[in-house]
């Protein structure tokens, strides 16, 4: 079976899921690498890779995540953990107000380079600048939180405490 291709640019070529066997044995079947998932539809990675839609939904979402420079499967996975699918839907979004809400239903306080993750993906989502790191919003994020602080409801322990 055919399926078209709807994204030929921008691949990753150091793209990591955690795949069943199952997920592992029809990629092999198609001849389609990791990197090129990014490639198809959610609907048609359902049909390729034995899955349903949610899950096929999140792989391409991990997939699309680690487009952005210097972000990797956990911090992709963080994005899906907070209820983002692609790209798309970052655009309008704060990278303050992301590691907000990330701290508060994490229940804890999260390493300040999170934030500078939220800031950058963000940026990318809004420019596609492949040029920038997360570590280029340090200070960005080092001035924000000096003008404008934290909640006054931020989780008291610290990640490193759980």
């Amino acid at each position: 079976m055919y399926f078209h291709r709807v994204n030929q640019k921008s691949r990753n070529p150091q793209v990591k899921l955690d795949l069943s066997n199952s997920e592992r044995s029809n990629l092999r079947k198609h001849k389609i690498k990791k990197s090129e998932l990014i490639e198809f539809s959610s609907i048609q990675l359902s049909e390729i890779l034995g899955v349903d839609l949610d899950r096929a939904v999140q792989l391409r979402a991990l997939v699309d995540f680690q487009r952005i420079p210097t972000i990797g499967i956990r911090f992709a996975e963080d994005l899906v953990f907070m209820g983002f699918y692609s790209l798309e839907e970052l655009k309008g979004q704060s990278g303050a107000r992301q590691l907000e809400s990330f701290e508060r239903k994490k229940g804890y306080r999260i390493d300040s380079c999170v934030e500078d993750q939220f800031r950058l993906a963000v940026h990318f989502a809004k420019h596609q600048d492949c040029r920038k790191t997360w570590w280029d919003f340090s200070e960005e994020r080092k001035s924000y939180r000096k003008a404008k602080g934290y909640p006054s409801d931020r989780p008291a322990k610290h990640w490193n405490e759980m």
